[in-house]
Formats: structure tokens, C-alpha cells, sequence
């Protein structure tokens, strides 16, 4: 969180928040609460040195972030923007795993959709807002959009790469029992591929709480973006911190309850396999 104020926002989520979550969560829990104590009292030491005067210490941001809690205003602010990261994430999903899915089945589609889908990764987010922006105004509409294009290009080629690293041997058995195409997708592949599969809606997750993030950072203050950008105008860096680590919160939780549901859905030595 060193820097100018607000130049690390739009990279606190995604792919990497999600793997470093992910390693955390499999520390032990002694070693989980001491890498946080050892976190946070050296933000407060840092803080206490005065050599930022808008970085402020780990109790002031604690603080800041209870008062927001109390007064409402950053439940307010999550309840906003839940509604462009709910509505994106079902698009992404719904269609990412559907492309995904065709692409590892079938190679005339993976040579129209891939490219598309790699093109969408490669692009860089900020650049791509305005025009956003300009075509769809600055509505519900463009936020979406932000959300469905960070999400998607994750959530479909990790469900391409899921299907297409499924066991050819597994295919040639169940081919060998009389199996039907579809009986074959739906009870060898997909099976075969959920593990993996779901590692790519996880990461998807992610990088769509990003995009959310980021949009509301770019394109129209509203939720938390909104907290983040005001908080900042007014020099009330506690609460501009507190609004920050917010969204890291939320993100790792929401990891964690994601990596939670996969532990009970797959068997653990399947899950690791993937």
C-alpha cells in the first residue's frame, strides 16, 4: 500500500490475489494468524514513522473501517456494486464455460473462438474502458462489460484446457463400452474435467471482482470505487486504506469459500491432480 494515494487500487484482485489466497489458506492456522499479527505490526510501525504523511497506521485504518461498518455506508457502498459483479460473472460463466467446453471438443471452434478469447486476456483492461465508455455511456451497462471481460477470457480457456487435457484413455474405454458422444461428454469428460474447470471459474471469480473494481474506479464513481475516490478527494486517507483492504477482504473471502466448496465437490486427491 506504499505510494501515492490510489495508484494501487485497480490491482489489488484477479489471478494473482486469488493464488496468493490460495497459498495462505493452506498455511497452517498458528501460521496464518502469525503472518497477519507480523502484517499488521509492521504497518503500524510503518505508519507510526511518519514517512508518508497519507499512509496511515493499522489501528487508524481499523478504525476508519469500523466507522464505515457502523454508519452503513460501506455496506451501502458493496450493495452497488454486487449488481454489475453478480450480473457479469452469470454472463461469464454461462458462456465462458459454454466456449470453453466446445473449444476442447471440437477444433473447427477452438480455431474461430480462441483467438478471440486470447485477444480479450492480452488486452490491456485501462485502455479499453474509454471506448467502453464511449459506446454504452457510463451506466450499469459499461460496468458489466468491465466484469465480462476480465472474467470470461479466464473462465473459457481454463474450461478449454480442462476438457482438452482429459485422458484420451478415458475417452478410448468408455468408447470401447459402446458409449455415445453425448454419453461421453457428460459422464467422462466434464466429470473428468471439473476439477479444473472449477480452478478457472474460481480465478474468473476473481478477476471479475477486479474488473468491477476498476470500472467503478474509471468509469463513474459508484460503490465501493465511489468510497475509494471520495475518501481520497477529502484527504481522509484512514478511510481511503480501510475502503482498499475492504476489497481485499471481500476478495479472499470469497476465495476461500470457493476453494471451500471445490474441497467438497472433488475428492481431494482429484482436486490436487488438476
Amino acid at each position: 500500500m506504499r505510494g501515492r494515494p490510489g495508484t494501487a487500487e485497480p490491482g489489488l484482485t484477479g489471478g494473482v490475489l486469488s493464488d496468493a489466497a490460495g497459498r495462505f489458506l493452506a498455511l497452517p492456522g498458528f501460521w496464518r494468524v502469525a503472518s497477519l499479527v507480523l502484517f499488521f505490526a509492521v504497518w503500524e510501525i510503518a505508519g507510526r514513522t511518519n514517512f508518508n504523511w497519507a499512509f496511515p497506521t493499522f489501528f487508524e485504518t481499523a478504525a476508519a473501517m469500523a466507522e464505515m461498518i457502523a454508519d452503513g455506508s460501506m455496506g451501502a457502498a458493496y450493495l452497488r456494486t454486487i449488481e454489475p459483479l453478480a450480473i457479469g460473472l452469470v454472463i461469464s460463466l454461462a458462456v465462458g464455460i459454454a466456449a470453453g467446453v466446445a473449444m476442447g471438443l471440437r477444433a473447427d471452434v477452438e480455431w474461430l473462438s480462441l483467438p478471440v478469447f486470447i485477444t480479450m486476456q492480452a488486452a490491456p483492461m485501462a485502455a479499453l474502458i474509454p471506448l467502453v465508455t464511449f459506446v454504452y455511456g457510463i451506466g450499469l451497462t459499461a460496468k458489466v462489460l468491465a466484469v465480462i471481460m476480465l472474467a470470461m477470457p479466464v473462465i473459457a480457456m481454463n474450461s478449454f484446457k480442462a476438457v482438452r487435457n482429459v485422458s484420451p484413455t478415458l475417452v478410448d474405454m468408455s468408447r470401447s463400452f459402446m458409449a455415445s458422444r453425448r454419453q461421453q461428454i457428460f459422464k467422462v469428460i466434464l466429470p473428468a474435467a471439473s476439477p479444473m474447470l472449477f480452478a478457472g471459474i474460481r480465478l474468473g471469480v476473481a478477476e471479475g471482482f477486479s474488473g468491477v473494481v476498476l470500472a467503478e474506479l474509471l468509469i463513474t464513481p459508484t460503490g465501493i470505487g465511489d468510497l475509494i475516490t471520495f475518501n481520497r478527494s477529502v484527504a481522509k486517507f484512514a478511510h481511503m486504506y480501510a475502503a482498499i483492504v475492504s476489497v481485499v477482504i471481500f476478495a479472499v473471502v470469497t476465495v476461500a469459500l470457493l476453494q471451500r466448496l471445490e474441497t467438497v465437490l472433488f475428492r481431494p486427491e482429484t482436486r490436487s491432480a488438476a
